[in-house]
């Protein structure tokens, strides 16, 4: 993906970059191989630290209230598809890479510009918005350069002072939230929304780690000290590490959430967040349970039903059905395991999105995404300004975020990608709500047989 110069906080390769959350659909990786010898086992849980000032941020009932919750994407991490006036508004076609980002000529133009995003894509408006839409969650990336841009040129500026504001909002307006690493040094999986589109070299570097690790154990400390205004719930320690590129950087994901594990817990009450590195949830199957010794430990995994073309052929129905199939299979693994919430989640049914696919990059879904596969259906309709989505359309999507919530909720709930978004309205909440097809009550089910018929 093609990022902006008025925008270096994510570092890129100059070739195009796959999309935010470009997931694979749950169940179409093979069959998960035994977990690998030799990997560490989380120590047991520490003694949850009872001296420090009571906060309310680890009594969140994870396990028997439903978690509801959105995303803050595209804020402290930018992502070309949920904000392109950034990206559009550039010279040199917006193509930056690692080398040259540093030699920019402009950097403050380039700062001041993220100072401005910053203060005005979310504020305390939105959060205000959140809680009156019924939700109880936010989860917001960050990436590692707000902590420690290890000498490159990753803009460290005020991303994490924000943050804090955020927690602050969401404070006032009662809702938990739930910090998520969403790149760490090196790259967990090669997508450009980790801060470096291209190799993931995470795992390679015993340093990238151990860097990793030292942010984990800032947020934890800074949790104790009683810095977020007693709304965080939560801590994901890494956003999709993919384990399917090698057994390796899957062996670095689960070592690391053992090493991990007690600086979360031992911050008093936060909940530690695995994600599944891309695996079926059965490969983890006794990982950090309480049988094991560990204690409220959270597994998050993401579905998406865009990203190939078995997919994007889905009619309305076929997506509908797909998404109920998913209940059984979350509960099942919760029930034996670990509380489990998908974290993101969307109504879109297409990627006809502007830039979902990376800056420049078309759509399979009407035939200009360059793959040579043909025409699927025409964008027209599906995606953009809501004003020009049909009756019908509305329709689907107000099943299809009631048959993704019914089935989520069979487990511990979700968490919808993303709050807002510039051009695609399918993939908003905030305009879901305003237009009818998301309920401003999560309880108001207009189809509540949805998934029994």
């Amino acid at each position: 993906m093609h990022l902006s110069l008025l925008a270096p906080l994510l570092l890129l390769s100059s070739t195009l970059a796959a999309p935010c959350c470009t997931l694979r659909k749950k169940g179409s990786l093979s069959t998960p191989a035994a977990p690998p010898p030799g990997v560490q086992a989380p120590e047991p849980a520490p003694a949850v630290n009872t001296t420090s000032t009571p906060r309310n941020a680890g009594s969140f009932p994870y396990g028997s209230k439903p978690v509801r919750g959105v995303n803050l994407g595209g804020w402290l991490v930018l992502e070309p598809w949920i904000t392109p006036s950034i990206f559009d508004n550039t010279g040199n076609d917006g193509i930056v890479d690692e080398y040259t980002l540093g030699q920019y000529s402009d950097y403050n133009t380039a700062v001041n510009t993220l100072r401005s995003h910053w203060s005005s894509w979310i504020t305390q408006s939105d959060l205000q918005a959140i809680a009156a839409a019924g939700l109880n969650h936010v989860r917001i990336p960050i990436g590692f350069w707000a902590f420690d841009n290890g000498g490159t040129p990753y803009i460290k500026d005020q991303q994490y002072s924000y943050l804090k504001k955020a927690v602050q909002w969401a404070s006032n307006s009662g809702i938990a939230v739930w910090i998520d690493l969403h790149g760490v040094p090196g790259s967990q999986n090669g997508y450009d929304n980790s801060g470096q589109r291209g190799s993931a070299e995470w795992h390679t570097n015993t340093d990238n780690v151990a860097r990793t690790k030292a942010i984990i154990q800032t947020l934890a400390d800074e949790f104790s000290q009683g810095q977020y205004g007693g709304a965080v719930s939560a801590i994901e320690l890494v956003n999709e590490p993919a384990g399917y590129l090698s057994q390796d950087l899957l062996n670095c994901a689960r070592n690391y959430y053992g090493d991990t594990y007690s600086t979360v817990r031992s911050a008093g009450g936060l909940v530690v967040v695995l994600h599944d590195a891309f695996q079926d949830l059965s490969y983890w199957n006794g990982f950090m349970t309480p049988n094991t010794g560990s204690q409220g430990v959270l597994m998050d995994t993401h579905i998406y039903q865009v990203f190939n073309d078995d997919q994007l052929n889905y009619d309305w129905p076929t997506h509908i059905s797909n998404a109920c199939q998913n209940g059984g299979r979350l509960s099942s693994y919760a029930d034996s395991n670990l509380w489990t919430v998908v974290g993101e989640w969307s109504t879109a049914s297409t990627d006809c999105a502007k830039y979902l696919n990376g800056r420049g990059v078309g759509a399979r879904y009407d035939g200009t995404y360059g793959d040579g596969n043909g025409a699927i259906g025409n964008c027209y309709g599906k995606s953009g300004d809501q004003s020009t989505f049909s009756g019908d359309y509305k329709t689907f999507l107000r099943q299809f975020w009631e048959a993704q919530v019914n089935a989520y909720e069979q487990a511990q709930g979700w968490i919808y990608w993303c709050w807002k978004n510039e051009q695609a309205d399918d993939w908003s909440y905030q305009k879901g709500v305003q237009n009818g097809w998301i309920p401003s009550d999560p309880d108001d089910r207009q189809y509540p047989n949805i998934c029994s018929s």
